[in-house]
């Protein structure tokens, strides 16, 4: 039979990853940083920008306390080490208490830095700084983004840990540690990867599979990957895949190739 320190270890295990990486059923439960911090975070659709600031620092610190946790909870699963007196606990175990203190300790200095000036060094506020006119500053543009997220019209799509959002003027990508922003205005769509698959889980279709990159004009910005599926029954065009943009896609295979002044007019569908 396995001993209480292998059976902690092992359900300690499963339980940190799905809190990284959240899957249905602890979406479901209710098991995520959003939710479990909701009070804090406040609304998304109330003000976008500031609900991710928060949100991406409160992730980074609770998954930096995951190994902290473990050790507290193997004090009791192997109580027999002694591992409430740290100076008691075997070399290893101390070692892996320096390292479980030192990463909530370097993540609570970054987002300390992060928030200073009312967030303004934040790696979303430096990006949205920009895109600001000359006698402006960065909240000038949260300030339109918000107001474009609050509209019925964008289009969002994907899972949690990779969501996209299209508005009238921004392309976003919304993962776990950051959001990546793009002015529509601004960017190049560059079909970087092509899969074929036999059978779509949601059409039961030949799809294919395309990893679009979203790469800005200014150097400054970040470029980022969106993932979609393109039905294989349907050559010479792309599918409802970005709906709200109207820009050109290079690099299409020959599937999906579409006429030298063909524009990318389509519908998100299938992001990962």
């Amino acid at each position: 039979m396995d001993s209480p320190e292998v059976t902690f270890t092992l359900a300690y295990l499963v339980f940190a990853v799905c809190f990284v990486f959240t899957p249905t059923e602890f979406h479901s439960a209710g098991l995520t940083v959003q939710n479990l911090l909701s009070g804090w975070l406040g609304s998304e659709d109330a003000a976008f920008v500031p609900y991710h600031l928060r949100r991406t620092a409160a992730t980074l610190l609770c998954h930096s306390l995951l190994p902290l946790g473990y050790y507290v909870g193997m004090c009791f699963a192997a109580s027999e080490k002694r591992l409430y007196f740290p100076s008691q606990a075997p070399e290893t175990w101390r070692v892996f208490l320096l390292l479980a203190v030192l990463l909530p300790t370097i993540a609570c200095t970054l987002i300390y830095y992060w928030s200073r000036d009312q967030w303004a060094h934040h790696p979303l506020a430096r990006t949205l700084a920009l895109y600001a006119l000359p006698q402006s500053g960065w909240r000038a543009v949260a300030s339109s983004v918000n107001t474009e997220f609050r509209r019925i019209d964008k289009f969002a799509t994907g899972a949690p840990g990779a969501r996209v959002i299209v508005t009238d003027t921004w392309v976003m990508k919304v993962t776990t540690y950051r959001v990546h922003v793009a002015q529509q205005q601004d960017v190049h769509l560059t079909v970087t990867e092509s899969q074929q698959h036999d059978l779509s889980p949601d059409s039961n279709l030949p799809v294919q599979l395309l990893t679009i990159r979203v790469a800005s004009t200014s150097p400054a910005v970040q470029a980022f990957d969106i993932r979609l599926g393109l039905p294989a029954t349907a050559p010479g065009s792309l599918p409802a895949c970005l709906g709200r943009m109207a820009l050109p896609c290079r690099g299409l295979s020959p599937v999906v190739q579409p006429s030298s002044n063909h524009l990318v007019q389509a519908e998100l569908h299938g992001v990962r």
